[in-house]
């Protein structure tokens, strides 16, 4: 699909990181824009700033997504969703509130889920976003629960796209490494050794995924080097070695 005026696309975690990056660069293209995040105090100037509507919603709630996906629908129709909205916690898990797992599996799984689910009565054509993680493809010590959240929404995302084979309407999965973002804002006393201090630009990642979008691309790795994490699959111990060499022992402690 062509993004421009005309088009209308709904992000979620819309106040912040890559997706307020995504939302100023489809502003940018003249999109008009339905932005979703949880607090509308948030929202708000960023809704200003771009003439945006602002739809606060808890991506976890199954309803208050859904109807906030359906008010911006009404307003002329659907052409892109982006499923972006993510939290993160990170720690060993057996020392970790299971309550912050639980979280996380809320907003970013199900919120995927409730998002999409949403969103497709409304898709006539057009694509749908999923912003996964390069941790779907290979999670890291203390960071399994946010990883497997991560995983499934790469697996649901890869049999989407087939799915919707032949009805116009088109998916693309992203996964991002370290991004410049507040992310992890609430935890750097958590942060693992192997976790990287060199951040990549939202806005660029941003102006992957329109391009990707544009050209149908099935994924975007943003860093490139992150699509390397794919080899998990057909050579796990290779994997962990090139992580040992790139990140320390911390990242694959196991041999």
């Amino acid at each position: 699909m062509r993004i421009g005026p005309g088009t209308r696309a709904l992000v979620t975690g819309a106040s912040r990181g890559i997706g307020r990056a995504l939302a100023r660069a489809l502003a940018a293209r003249g999109a008009a824009l339905g932005l979703v995040a949880r607090g509308a105090e948030a929202l708000e100037p960023l809704s200003a700033e771009l003439g945006a509507a602002a739809l606060p919603a808890d991506v976890g709630d199954r309803a208050a997504i859904s109807a906030a996906v359906d008010a911006f629908a009404a307003g002329g129709g659907l052409d892109l969703v982006v499923a972006n909205a993510g939290i993160a916690h990170y720690g060993p898990f057996a020392t970790t509130p299971i309550e912050r797992a639980e979280a996380m599996n809320r907003v970013n799984w199900l919120g995927t889920l409730y998002t999409v689910h949403a969103a497709l009565p409304h898709l006539r054509g057009g694509h749908i976003v999923v912003v996964s993680s390069g941790a779907g493809l290979r999670a890291f010590p203390e960071a399994a629960a946010y990883g497997a959240t991560k995983a499934a929404q790469r697996a649901f995302a890869e049999a989407l796209r087939h799915e919707l084979a032949g009805a116009g309407v088109s998916v693309t999965t992203v996964f991002p490494g370290e991004i410049d973002t507040g992310l992890h804002a609430h935890e750097p006393e958590r942060m693992p050794a192997w976790y990287g201090s060199r951040k990549a630009s939202p806005e660029r990642l941003a102006a992957a995924v329109i391009a990707a979008v544009e050209a149908d691309r099935r994924t975007v790795a943003y860093p490139r080097e992150v699509a390397l994490l794919g080899l998990n699959g057909l050579a796990p111990g290779l994997t962990d070695r090139l992580l040992r060499r790139l990140r320390g022992e911390a990242a694959a402690p196991r041999r």
